[in-house]
């Protein structure tokens, strides 16, 4: 009985985004929310979504891409890289490291806005992509993520008869840890992927540019509209939008899903 209440909650919004995205401005306003309206309406609101206001969706669309691609892979990688050395090697002031990542994983993004904003206003990287991707490198949660993934998954045996075997450390790290290390990256980039694909905050203090806007800030100076003296009610086109922005999420969860589900298990048996 719970779980069905779960799962209603979690599909009903979707199932309301997806219906809401085939009607009409008008349609949106005379119909009932959950079902369809009189007129199907998807294809020419997915094609005044690419064509309004100059086609700038397309270019929200490709800068929140840019921001993912450089922010959340670039964090992916140096979780990974983190991660692996705190987990395989040992050295002076170790555990003020883990105190400090645990740290940090407590500390609310918000909680370090305006230090960050000042920073960047000091480095003249303010209304620059810089000031969303550089931000976006930075994952305690990634990086503790992989730390404990990579203690569990990768035996030290294993490391020793590389290293017995001549391999130098780079091409034990190669060729060695990276295929039993994939569940673990692919877990970090899931999160550091959604969570720069919605990232609504950081750009809004730090972008004041329309053309360096993500999918979050555009739609919602889209929905703005509605509320402006003289502005244009585009909510059909906001809707679309919104439909058009999570299919992305869900291919890249559907893509990378058998790898996730290979290291759910991982550390769970000792031996």
């Amino acid at each position: 009985m719970l779980t069905g209440l779960v799962v209603l909650y979690t599909l009903v919004p979707l199932l309301w985004l997806v219906i809401s995205a085939t009607k009409s401005q008008e349609g949106l306003a005379d119909s009932f929310g959950l079902w369809f309206g009189g007129d199907f309406s998807l294809w020419d609101n997915v094609r005044e979504t690419f064509t309004y206001n100059d086609g700038v969706f397309t270019r929200w669309l490709l800068n929140t891409l840019v921001y993912v691609v450089l922010g959340a892979g670039g964090a992916t990688v140096l979780a990974v890289l983190g991660g692996y050395a705190l987990a395989k090697f040992d050295f002076p002031g170790k555990r003020v490291v883990f105190a400090v990542v645990i740290g940090a994983v407590a500390v609310p993004g918000t909680a370090l806005a305006v230090p960050t904003f000042l920073m960047f206003g000091e480095l003249g990287l303010t209304n620059t992509p810089w000031a969303v991707i550089i931000p976006s490198l930075i994952s305690p949660f990634g990086l503790y993520l992989m730390w404990v993934f990579a203690t569990e998954a990768i035996p030290a045996e294993l490391l020793e008869a590389a290293r017995v075997d001549g391999a130098g450390e780079l091409r034990t790290f190669v060729q060695v840890c990276l295929p039993l290390l994939a569940p673990g990256m692919v877990t970090v980039l899931l999160f550091t992927m959604v969570q720069t694909w919605n990232n609504y905050f950081l750009p809004l203090i730090m972008i004041k540019d329309p053309d360096w806007y993500p999918l979050t800030l555009g739609l919602n100076s889209w929905n703005a509209q509605a509320s402006t003296a003289g502005g244009e009610p585009v909510f059909h086109l906001v809707i679309t939008g919104s439909l058009i922005t999570i299919l992305p999420l869900i291919a890249a969860f559907l893509l990378l899903q058998k790898f996730w589900q290979s290291g759910l298990a991982a550390g769970s048996v000792k031996e």
